[in-house]
C-alpha cells in the first residue's frame, strides 16, 4: 500500500488563514469607516452662529494603506474650533462622540474574525 506525506501544509493553512483575516480586516475597516463618516455626518449639526452646513458636507471618507486604514476628516479649516472650543465659543463635537460609538463595533468585529486580541 502506498503511503503519501505532504510537507509544507502548516505553510499552506497559515497562508490561507492570513488571506482570509486580511480579507476580513479591509471589509471591517471599509465598513467601520463609513459608519463612522455618517455619524460625524449626523453630530454635524450646529445650531449655533452661522450654521451653512460646509462642515458637514465637508466630511469624507478615505481609505489608505491598500484598505487597511481609514481617514474620517472635515474639511473646512474651522472644523477644530467646532470641535474643541475656543476661549469665546463653547465646544460643539462631533467627531469624538462618532468615533467613540463606532471603534468598539470594530473592535468586536476584528475579534469575531480573529484578527485583535
Amino acid at each position: 500500500m502506498a503511503q503519501v506525506e505532504i510537507k509544507g501544509d502548516d505553510i499552506l493553512l497559515r497562508a490561507l488563514q492570513t488571506a482570509a483575516n486580511m480579507k476580513a480586516h479591509k471589509a471591517a475597516v471599509q465598513k467601520h469607516g463609513a459608519d463612522l463618516q455618517k455619524k460625524a455626518q449626523s453630530n454635524a449639526v450646529f445650531t449655533r452662529g452661522y450654521a451653512t452646513g460646509a462642515t458637514k458636507r465637508s466630511i469624507k471618507l478615505e481609505i489608505t494603506d491598500g484598505g487597511f486604514a481609514a481617514k474620517v476628516t472635515a474639511g473646512t479649516d474651522y472644523s477644530g474650533y467646532l470641535e474643541k472650543g475656543t476661549r469665546f465659543m463653547d465646544a460643539q463635537p462631533f467627531m469624538k462622540p462618532a468615533f467613540d460609538v463606532v471603534q468598539p463595533k470594530f473592535i468586536n468585529d476584528l475579534r469575531r474574525a480573529g484578527i485583535a486580541k
